[in-house]
């Protein structure tokens, strides 16, 4: 199970790259500050249940902090119009 805490933490940190290549700065701190998360957990070696009940929490945590970010705080962009 700790691989698997590895492997999530490799995907959070692409997400991070392409989010800081995209200019948006402050998803991608989110982002690494992720990738932080999941590695450090990686190395724990924790039991399979304790592993799945933090990852339970952290997709409560995540899907309600994200939809609050791109709901209230995210500014809608239509591109280059003049």
């Amino acid at each position: 199970m700790d691989k698997v805490f590895k492997m999530v933490g490799f995907w959070t940190a692409m997400f991070a790259i392409l989010f800081y290549v995209g200019d948006m700065v402050t998803m991608s701190v989110f982002f690494l500050v992720q990738t932080g998360f999941f590695v450090l957990l990686g190395y724990m070696k924790l039991t399979e249940r304790m592993y799945m009940y933090i990852f339970a929490a952290y997709l409560i945590f995540f899907f309600v902090g994200f939809t609050y970010y791109t709901t209230f705080l995210l500014e809608p962009s239509f591109g280059n119009q003049l």
